[in-house]
């Protein structure tokens, strides 16, 4: 994937998708058929003032952000729409740290796209959650002739 491509998709992520740059979400490569992003942590996203620890919420989206992302990475370049996410919990994240995710598309037929996905904060061997996904594809609609 070139360079041009990435910034482009990297620009797309944040106008079209107010809530990822509502949360602060940052990407962090991509390629193609994966991603990784991270939620830095911040105040406004803590889910639990007396943890610090960021709020589950704020994951899920990271996840299913993550994880649309790197369906946009393939080449049919189509954009998706999340049809199941399903996120498995292991742990809350640790207090004020930083969330990253990283996810890869693992199958592609002409209208679907599977995607796995991780979450993990201090340690890449400790995770938070792991995501399992479904992606619309959706091309352009042919124009109707007149």
């Amino acid at each position: 994937m070139d360079d041009e491509l990435k910034t482009r998709l990297i620009d797309r992520l944040d106008i079209d998708t107010g809530h990822s740059a509502a949360l602060g979400l940052r990407v962090v490569f991509v390629e193609e058929g994966a991603a990784s992003m991270a939620a830095p942590w911040r105040p406004e996203l803590v889910g639990d003032p007396d943890t610090d620890v960021i709020a589950g919420g704020v994951v899920t989206s990271l996840l299913d952000h993550c994880s649309g992302l790197a369906v946009t990475t393939l080449p049919t370049g189509y954009p998706c729409a999340t049809l199941d996410l399903r996120i498995d919990y292991m742990r809350p994240a640790a207090p004020r740290a930083t969330v990253t995710a990283e996810a890869r598309c693992y199958k592609l037929t002409r209208s679907i796209a599977f995607v796995r996905a991780e979450a993990w904060d201090l340690d890449r061997n400790d995770l938070i959650a792991t995501a399992q996904s479904a992606f619309s594809l959706n091309p352009p609609t042919k124009a109707r002739p007149q």
